[in-house]
């Protein structure tokens, strides 16, 4: 059996950087060689800095490369037979990343994956969460969580967020600058009962605290060349707001998730200040609004918003973009009208659970229409519900538009997570934050404007210091208050730190170089988003990989390589590619034996027809619009079509608009059945009968002897009888990437029985056409010859090259040889390519 001999988190918090490290050490005392996963969680946005793995004795460590170059040498490994894949993906709050190791008999191995954070104050409190999830009883096991901090400890309060089962075994001991939190269950304790041979320890450890302030001003903290400024001022009048409550009734919402919401809405409308204006908007494919103009939060007012929410029925589609509009629309109107205090503060709050299915459904669209129409005027706060919500659009249009978004689960704690949310920003106290250094002592300085500072967060300022010449540090805050324009000023001693953190030996020295290049990649990744033009962007990119490479971490730009001393044998920890759904890396299943005689389609819709008889591959694109719905094959014998729907890339590349399958369609019309298949789901029709799997599902749907098999989050194989077979690839691609959108692949077997009168893109080559190559000579570039090819007595100019087939690689796919047609197909395909354009997913091609 596999036994895990100890498991250890290690976590140092130093002035809010903190630096964890998880460990575990096991041992296979089996008879066999075992698969041994390490699967850990790390919260979002943290950095993971180093990962290292002992088998044997044998160390592998990390180093950080470009994404694509470390892809490269991935992939020449792999081509070796030297490779294994780490694959990360993402929870809730967190993102896994998780390694399988095949390990010998009798042989011990030590996994250690470090990242480092910093942790944000919310409510009051700063909250360092650790995922524990062991997976098995340990030996060993401890979280072991030290804190440093120089402005000295309020409270420190570990909540028993693992469950009862853990009353008491977790010992704090604090002094007046430092704490150390302990945890360290025995074999017995960690057992879910007596008996059972599996653990209690599944969850998240969570250590809570609050530092001492004494100046409003913030404090300024400098060390080795940094300095970090933290701002967290109390005690002050908050500033009246001006808030839209924007709400999403679409069906989806229905049963729990809108009881929850309605909850929710109701407590927090009862928190409104007699100061706050505010209206709310509730949205399905229609747009309502309670109020069209906003009202002050008088009591009758509040009142009567309660009751318009209690009377909402969810149903229909959503439309996010209208609802946005008119919600900034009100904004902005009461603005310019001078109806807004001066002093206020203006926001809309989203509450939605999915993405647009009505108006403007483009991501990219809404997103640059919200921008426009909100103008840096007011914050938009975003709260995601449930699972399959885009949380990733939400977080980008929040950030865009100097708000935040936050997911939450559509079950019972919606509503306490929804007033939780809220709470954040139900107290604004100052705007129009500026921060100012000396010019001359301090550089690369982060974000130093600030719109809005909410009560019980905080905001941190990070830059450079130039210590030969400096012996103190000033800065001078400037804000609007409820009643005043504040101008706060702080000084500082630069050598005040050396002292206690050189005397700590817990204490990280490169805690202030550590929270400031991750305030600045992050700030950077946010800036990229809004960048205006495609050359910024570029220059972002290239600032941001050379940060990545200076400090050690990975970001969507680089990815992590894990090799052992000879070099021989790699591993590659990338970023995941679909934060919705996580995202598999490499794939080590063996393909088909018949693997190339297939045709296929896949990206950019590029067609590979593989003809058995001469043996050859020819290829050719065929470049549509979006919304086209293009026929593969229809075959009125044996009553069979296959159709495929394209959709664009999110924006065009070289003045190309690259086009995809997003959508397959499948009619069997003796059956009487028809499949749907998109990067979402995948449907059977029966009539009205209907049934529908997602790609997270592996499974399998059997009606009529049809059998579809779904292979989660990678193929679906359609079967019918003994006569044909059908499978489709499903490509996910990284969320936020600027251009490429998730796409479907198809193979069709040519040993596929279809009657003398199939046809279509596909189904014409079911009766092999003669094909004549001849007078082979050099192209324009020399990895690309031409020749000469007779076909259905056309003579064509072709042009030699390499194509992908994803079956065997999802990730980077296998290149194959094949002549390339060009003029999308034309002289190889019967007629031209308009000609296979079908006016539905299951339309028969009409006899030309």
């Amino acid at each position: 059996s596999l036994c895990l001999y100890s498991y250890k988190v290690q976590s140092t918090i130093t002035s809010r950087l903190a630096n964890t490290m998880i460990q575990a050490k096991m041992v296979n005392n089996a008879k066999r060689s075992q698969h041994i996963v390490f699967d850990v969680q790390v919260p979002k946005g943290a950095f993971i800095d180093n990962f290292t793995m002992d088998i044997n004795g044998i160390t592998f460590t990390s180093r950080i490369r470009e994404k694509s170059e470390a892809r490269k040498m991935y992939s020449q490994a792999k081509a070796k037979g030297k490779a294994a894949g780490i694959v990360r993906s993402n929870a809730l709050d967190m993102e896994n990343f998780k390694t399988e190791v095949n390990v010998p008999p009798g042989m011990k191995i030590q996994f250690e994956l470090h990242y480092h954070e910093m942790i944000r104050r919310k409510l009051s409190s700063y909250e360092h969460v650790i995922s524990v999830r062991p997976g098995r009883l340990a030996k060993h096991m401890e979280v072991d969580v030290r804190i440093i901090e120089p402005q000295g400890l309020r409270y420190v309060h570990v909540p028993n967020s693992l469950g009862d089962h853990f009353d008491g075994i977790t010992t704090i001991s604090k002094g007046e600058k430092k704490a150390h939190v302990s945890f360290k269950p025995t074999m017995a304790q960690q057992r879910k009962c007596p008996t059972c041979s599996s653990t209690a320890v599944d969850g998240n450890f969570v250590v809570q605290y609050d530092v001492n302030r004494e100046t409003t001003g913030g404090e300024l903290e400098i060390f080795n060349g940094y300095f970090i400024h933290f701002f967290a001022p109390e005690n002050l009048d908050p500033l009246p707001k001006n808030i839209l409550f924007v709400i999403d009734v679409s069906g989806s919402m229905w049963g729990l998730k809108m009881k929850q919401t309605i909850e929710a809405m109701k407590a927090i409308l009862s928190e409104l200040r007699a100061a706050d204006q505010f209206s709310l908007i509730d949205f399905n494919h229609n747009v309502r609004c309670w109020r069209d103009n906003l009202v002050s939060a008088t009591p009758a007012q509040v009142e009567d918003a309660k009751k318009y929410i209690q009377t909402i029925h969810p149903n229909g589609g959503t439309n996010i973009n209208e609802a946005l509009l008119r919600a900034t629309f009100i904004l902005n109107e009461a603005q310019n009208l001078g109806m807004l205090d001066p002093n206020s503060v203006s926001m809309i709050v989203l509450v939605s659970d999915g993405d647009p299915t009505v108006g403007e459904l483009k991501l990219t669209t809404i997103q640059k229409n919200v921008k426009q129409s909100i103008k840096d005027e007011f914050s938009l706060f975003c709260l995601g519900i449930g699972f399959d919500v885009d949380y990733d659009f939400l977080q980008r249009i929040a950030t865009d538009n100097r708000g935040m978004a936050q997911r939450i689960f559509g079950n019972q704690e919606t509503s306490a997570q929804m007033k939780n949310f809220y709470n954040q920003v139900s107290t604004p106290l100052l705007k129009k934050i500026q921060f100012n250094y000396p010019q001359e002592s301090v550089s690369d300085v982060t974000q130093s404007s600030f719109h809005n500072y909410f009560g019980g967060s905080e905001i941190v300022v990070a830059g450079k210091v130039d210590k030969e010449n400096l012996q103190h540090l000033e800065s001078i805050v400037t804000a609007t208050a409820a009643n005043a324009e504040l101008v706060m000023e702080t000084l500082r001693d630069v050598e005040e730190l050396d002292g206690f953190m050189k005397k700590d030996k817990y204490a990280d020295p490169d805690f202030t170089k550590k929270l400031w290049a991750y305030l600045t990649v992050n700030q950077m990744l946010a800036e990229r988003n809004t960048a205006p033009t495609a050359a910024l962007k570029r220059n972002i990119t290239k600032s941001i990989l050379q940060m990545s490479l200076d400090h050690h971490i990975v970001t969507p730009f680089t990815a992590m390589l894990i090799e052992n001393p000879e070099k021989d044998e790699i591993m590659l920890a990338d970023q995941p590619k679909d934060p919705r759904r996580g995202s598999s890396l490499p794939e080590q299943r063996s393909p088909p034996t018949s693997s190339l005689s297939i045709n296929r389609v896949d990206n950019d819709p590029h067609f590979i027809i593989h003809l058995p008889k001469s043996q050859r591959n020819i290829c050719f694109n065929i470049n549509s619009e979006p919304g086209k719905i293009l026929n593969l094959v229809s075959d009125p014998g044996t009553g069979v079509v296959v159709n495929g729907q394209l959709i664009g890339a999110k924006k065009t590349e070289n003045k190309k608009l690259n086009t995809y399958f997003g959508k397959i369609g499948f009619y069997f019309k003796n059956k009487g059945l028809k499949v749907e298949i998109t990067t979402e789901t995948i449907t059977l029709k029966d009539g009205s009968y209907g049934i529908t799997l997602t790609w997270s599902d592996t499974g399998h749907i059997i009606r009529k002897q049809l059998l579809i098999s779904v292979m989660k989050e990678s193929n679906v194989t359609i079967t019918v009888g003994e006569e044909m077979s059908f499978m489709v690839l499903l490509h996910r691609v990284w969320k936020n990437h600027p251009v490429n959108v998730d796409f479907l692949g198809i193979y069709i077997p040519p040993e596929n029985q279809f009657s003398p009168a199939a046809h279509g893109l596909i189904g014409q080559f079911a009766s092999e056409p003669e094909v004549y190559i001849h007078h082979q000579r050099p192209g324009q570039a020399p990895e690309k010859p031409q020749a000469t090819m007779e076909v259905k007595g056309n003579k064509l100019t072709v042009t030699r090259g390499l194509q992908k087939d994803y079956r065997t690689d999802r990730v980077l796919g296998t290149d194959v040889q094949c002549w390339f047609v060009h003029n999308s197909g034309k002289g190889f395909i019967d007629g031209h390519y308009k000609d296979y354009l079908v006016p539905h997913l299951y339309s028969f091609l009409k006899k030309p």
